[in-house]
């Protein structure tokens, strides 16, 4: 699904690539989840963003239902739809909720425990834009964040144009790794301490 999902980030940026000039539409940070999927995205009008994301979400069904098919072993391919519901928009205006909006999305994984299952070297969801995010509070200082596994393919994102995506949101502290969205307070470091 990780594969499928990256794939319609790449038909996303193509089609930003191709219709700009319709009104631009790009995603800046995605978070796989295991049941639902978070974008943070910057568009120039409501129609770029719906626009955007009828096409990202057709684009996910069709790479999605291809993998499920063959995952299955279907003769006959899966369609029809992956997202049951429209997706919910929050407009970001000020740059604690862009802050906020970032450590939503980047540690979300946090929040529903997926942390747990996951390989203990990796301080970011390996499922997400995490690792291309240079707002890191431990990284604040390091010329080169990462170095990933060969294997990894990171997903593909634009880097944001708007000033509150770029810097606004910083004037609120970096992010912590293990900040857990919509907990009062940060959660300790230790991988075995329940979340709040």
């Amino acid at each position: 699904m990780y594969r499928a999902l990256r794939e319609a980030t790449f038909t996303a940026a193509r089609r930003e690539l191709n219709f700009a000039a319709r009104g631009a539409f790009r995603i800046v940070h995605i978070s796989i989840q295991h049941t639902h999927v978070h974008l943070l995205v910057e568009a120039d009008d409501k129609v770029a963003l719906s626009r955007g994301m009828q096409g990202f979400q057709i684009s996910a069904a069709k790479h999605i239902n291809r993998a499920y098919s063959r995952r299955a072993g279907l003769v006959r391919r899966r369609r029809g739809a992956v997202f049951p519901d429209r997706f919910h928009q929050e407009i970001i205006t000020t740059p604690r909720q862009a802050r906020n909006a970032l450590a939503y999305v980047l540690n979300n994984w946090r929040k529903h425990r997926e942390d747990r299952s996951s390989d203990p070297r990796w301080n970011v969801d390996p499922y997400s834009t995490g690792v291309l995010f240079d707002g890191w509070k431990p990284h604040a200082e390091r010329a080169l964040m990462w170095r990933w596994r060969d294997t990894y393919d990171p997903l593909v994102v634009y880097r944001p144009h708007t000033w509150l995506l770029r810097e606004g949101w910083r004037r609120h502290g970096l992010l912590a790794f293990d900040e857990v969205p919509g907990a009062t307070r940060r959660r300790a470091t230790s991988r075995a301490t329940p979340a709040e």
